[in-house]
């Protein structure tokens, strides 16, 4: 169906139908109903969750690089003279070695203060065996190479020297963000699927209303295309008010649940913030909102047209 029945104005050397007059003949095109705030919901939700994963990448990301170098050991020496002994003479063998970039002995006060909040004032080198700790960072990442390397000089002068490196410590922290950053590109692209399904559905409604001036639209000259160019250029502008509602409501979300994960003062925290770069992929999600209704219309018009005439 390609090509429209040839009427009596083709004949006569009359113009065919063109946009103007398919605007007058079917002013019902627009998407019915509420369908431009359900898509900014969707959009916003969008945001919202492109915004967590992006924000989870990169807290990941900022904790992993501060951590990929560090590596702690521990004392495990219940005499304190004997813990205080090999400590100092695991600080002084650290210090020799060239893959160690700085090595620090947490004084036995900042190792009380820790404790103090679950074991109050028991939690001193007398009553309590707290192991005596040393920071180190190293030139490279802390792998486990690096780790054998430590422990193998470590073995003789501190035999109860722990070795372990400090990303290993939350690595089932990293594990669980990165599926919660795989969640919210499930979440991302169920809710693109979901708009699309709610175009395609509001456009065969809008077909249905208007079928028979569509009909009659095609027999005056008027081509499958030019239709759905006009139920396009509806939902394009439906697309547009429902994208820039939802971004800005997405946005003030993100805005506001970051003012309160700010609050909480944390290193951690402070580097699951967005940058410039996570900030324009975000004011992109709109216009491949828009992209994806317009498509969706388009192509539901041409194939529902096709079937009906």
């Amino acid at each position: 169906m390609s090509k429209p029945p040839i009427t009596d104005a083709a004949r006569s050397g009359q113009s065919t139908f063109d946009g103007a007059k398919a605007r007058a003949l079917i002013p019902q095109a627009r998407l019915a109903g509420p369908m431009p705030w359900v898509l900014a919901i969707m959009v916003a939700l969008t945001v919202l969750a492109a915004g967590a994963g992006l924000s989870l990448g990169n807290l990941a990301g900022g904790a992993q690089s501060e951590l990929s170098g560090g590596a702690t050991v521990q004392i495990l020496e219940a005499d304190p003279a004997g813990r205080a002994e090999q400590a100092a003479a695991a600080q002084e063998a650290l210090q020799t070695m060239d893959i160690v970039a700085q090595s620090r002995l947490v004084p036995q006060e900042e190792l009380d203060a820790l404790l103090e909040p679950w074991l109050g004032g028991a939690g001193d080198a007398e009553s309590v065996p707290v192991p005596a700790l040393i920071d180190v960072r190293l030139g490279g990442e802390a792998n486990p190479q690096a780790i054998e390397q430590l422990r193998q000089r470590l073995a003789d002068v501190a035999p109860d020297a722990r070795v372990d490196a400090q990303s290993s410590w939350l690595q089932p922290v990293f594990s669980a963000l990165t599926s919660l950053q795989y969640l919210a590109l499930a979440l991302v692209l169920l809710l693109a699927v979901t708009s699309a399904a709610a175009v395609f559905l509001a456009a065969r409604s809008a077909l249905g209303n208007n079928r028979e001036t569509i009909a009659i639209v095609h027999l005056l000259g008027g081509t499958d295309g030019q239709i759905a160019q006009l139920f396009q250029r509806a939902v394009l502008f439906d697309s547009i008010l429902g994208g820039i509602v939802g971004l800005l409501l997405g946005l003030a979300a993100v805005l506001g649940l970051g003012y309160q994960f700010s609050a909480l003062d944390s290193g951690m925290i402070a580097s699951a913030g967005l940058d410039w770069l996570d900030w324009r992929l975000i004011a992109l999600i709109p216009i491949f909102g828009v992209a994806l209704a317009v498509l969706t219309a388009r192509f539901t018009v041409l194939a529902a047209v096709r079937t009906m005439l």
